[in-house]
């Protein structure tokens, strides 16, 4: 099959109104996906979108959390993921019974769970965040409350260190693509790269090292941007920069791209690939729309909590730059 000349993207743009579905393509999946999709963002924004459009089915080409959000946010319609065994080293790295477990030890608690969580998660949870709200979401807590953030430790300790907050206890996962990314080969970009902005997700190994290079006026300050994935394409569109070094999985250049061809996007490191997001691939959307495979569902006394902790974060007020 090949996708470049046209008749594949016409093909699946025509399989999607046969099914009356809408197809949702996360920053980080490949460009054919991204380019055929009839929206492009973060998981949370693409999952709002889900809930809005009146189509009555929701191809997400992203991994299984994502399209479990979606599906809690929009009950009524059919979730189909291309590949349901796309799955997520972060939402991997708690469970259902190691949260509980951990709350047993902290009663009280108030419990923050990065969107990047399983249903399952998601419902023994109080307010989820996502990295450009979880400062928001930490300081809307009564400071003499103490806080469980799980499940990324990389994110936790950039949200620790704005709000100062001494009563948050931080759970020791991680993403394995971002912590992959560390901070000797940011120092040495930077080294090479003098001119260059940097654009870190909050979710990567060296995002402290960003902070320290920024604070030592190694790099300045004001060219150095923690960003969620929603919020670099937002910067993307603004900068006049000549070169931006970019944190994050590689998939994410295809936008920030597109948005400003001025701007040269370099990564950071270029092994920083997740495969579960390169498991969609254009063969597996066509037989998702094709076949009407795999289903994602979340059992009904799940869902309603863990869609109560996602609807106490969006009650809160969420910024411009929402998305993980």
């Amino acid at each position: 099959m090949k996708v470049s000349d046209g008749d594949w993207a016409q093909r699946i743009r025509r399989l999607a109104a046969e099914r009356d579905a809408v197809i949702l393509a996360h920053n980080y999946q490949v460009p054919e996906i991204q380019d055929v999709a009839h929206h492009v963002g973060d998981s949370l924004a693409l999952s709002r979108i889900a809930a809005q459009v009146e189509n009555s089915t929701i191809v997400f080409c992203g991994v299984h959390f994502m399209a479990e959000t979606a599906k809690l946010l929009s009950p009524s319609k059919t979730v189909l993921i291309p590949d349901e065994r796309a799955g997520c080293s972060l939402a991997d790295s708690i469970t259902a019974d190691q949260l509980r477990a951990w709350k047993a030890e902290h009663p009280g608690a108030v419990v923050v769970s990065y969107v990047n969580t399983t249903a399952a998660v998601k419902a023994e949870t109080d307010i989820c965040c996502t990295s450009s709200n979880a400062v928001d979401v930490v300081a809307s807590i009564p400071t003499d409350k103490d806080i469980l953030f799980c499940p990324d430790q990389f994110l936790g300790a950039h949200v620790q260190r704005l709000t100062k907050r001494t009563n948050m206890h931080i759970w020791m996962g991680e993403c394995h693509v971002h912590a992959g990314i560390n901070g000797s080969e940011l120092k040495q970009l930077v080294a090479s790269e003098p001119d260059a902005e940097l654009f870190i997700h909050p979710e990567c190994g060296c995002a402290t090292s960003a902070m320290y290079l920024a604070s030592e006026g190694v790099v300045p300050a004001e060219r150095t941007k923690i960003l969620s994935t929603a919020g670099m394409v937002t910067a993307a569109r603004d900068t006049k920069a000549r070169k931006v070094l970019v944190a994050t999985e590689t998939g994410m250049l295809h936008q920030l791209q597109k948005v400003n061809s001025n701007t040269q996007f370099q990564p950071v490191n270029r092994a920083a690939v997740c495969k579960y997001m390169k498991m969609i691939t254009p063969e597996k959307l066509e037989r998702c729309l094709v076949e009407g495979t795999d289903v994602v569902d979340v059992p009904t006394d799940i869902a309603e909590r863990a869609r109560q902790s996602v609807e106490r974060m969006i009650a809160i007020g969420t910024p411009s730059r929402t998305g993980e």
